[in-house]
């Protein structure tokens, strides 16, 4: 399918994984469709990222950050800086990724193709979209694979010419392709304050609760995490950010759910929770984090991406740019 001319910024979050940084930007190099412009966003590293990107042929733009604001922090960190270098009067989209993702050769066109054919039968541009991730061994990573949309409210369920993509109503930041006017219609950006976990489920139920969003099995990535697993595996001490974002979610997103969409939310937190319990290697660790996080989550609200930016001041001065009204949604 021949497709628009868009305009694509690469957005990559990375911390301490130079050699998969490498990897990371030699994938997005490889491209059928190469990106118009790369950031990488270095969340204060100590294992000399800042060289990988300087020597990659890429030239990639680099936002060095002097604290780790976690993987929630570097994407908005990334976005905002990616969203200033938008020419205007043109269809454009952020791809996300971490730094031990790497693209398959047609990954991003793909994304575009399907982004495209949906344009087509809808007349509207998807607001998400996003790859298939795999395993290093090939299998479909659990964590990234998100469920079919249902109902269906407008827009195909299924997308024909695209591998039979299909709607979905939440997405990862593992290769996920953000449309700008959909963040500018919004006027937010994820929540920094969730350092890990859930910042992408969060974000992406926000910008489609009433936009349209597909998982396109086309577009394939490798996720080259320690372990294969989804997202009840054993999480060890991060498990805290798991418990501690959902109880917030629960608590400040409801807008983003329709009340069964919510309810559901509710069971299937209790179930994913119940088997990471069951699945741990050291089940008191899981339990003080389940105790911490519900605590932390009740008697604590998410900072705005303004104040938790404070020492940041040319990166915070980018995200009021898009990051309208967060301190006075989130209290």
């Amino acid at each position: 399918m021949q497709t628009m001319r868009f305009f694509v910024v690469a957005v990559v979050v990375s911390y301490n994984r130079s050699k998969l940084l490498q990897e990371c930007l030699d994938g997005i190099s490889g491209q059928s469709r190469k990106p118009d412009q790369v950031l990488v966003v270095d969340n204060a590293s100590e294992d000399g990222p800042v060289d990988v990107v300087l020597s990659h042929p890429l030239k990639p733009d680099l936002v060095r950050l002097h604290h780790n604001m976690g993987g929630a922090g570097g994407f908005v960190a990334g976005m905002a800086a990616a969203l200033a270098k938008i020419p205007p009067q043109c269809e454009a989209y952020l791809w996300l990724m971490d730094d031990d993702v790497v693209p398959q050769p047609n990954a991003l066109s793909s994304l575009l193709n399907a982004a495209s054919e949906a344009y087509a039968d809808n007349g509207s541009w998807p607001a998400v979209l996003g790859s298939e991730a795999v395993w290093v061994d090939g299998r479909v990573h659990g964590m990234n694979k998100p469920r079919r949309r249902l109902p269906i409210k407008r827009g195909r369920p299924q997308l024909q010419a695209s591998a039979h993509a299909y709607q979905v109503r939440s997405l990862s930041f593992v290769s996920c392709l953000v449309n700008v006017n959909a963040i500018q219609a919004a006027g937010t950006l994820p929540r920094a304050a969730f350092f890990l976990w859930n910042d992408d489920f969060e974000y992406t139920t926000r910008l489609l609760k009433t936009g349209i969003g597909y998982y396109v099995p086309a577009s394939r990535v490798w996720h080259k995490t320690k372990v294969f697993g989804s997202s009840d595996a054993d999480p060890g001490s991060r498990f805290f950010y798991e418990v501690r974002n959902k109880i917030w979610m629960f608590r400040f997103s409801r807008g983003n759910f329709t009340t069964i969409e919510f309810l559901a939310l509710l069971l299937a937190t209790g179930r994913r929770w119940l088997l990471t319990f069951i699945r741990a290697h050291d089940r008191r660790q899981i339990q003080h984090c389940l105790s911490r996080g519900f605590k932390a989550g009740m008697s604590t609200h998410p900072g705005s991406n303004h104040d938790l930016f404070a020492q940041e001041p040319e990166i915070q001065a980018l995200i009021d740019r898009t990051d309208q009204g967060r301190q006075a949604v989130i209290r």
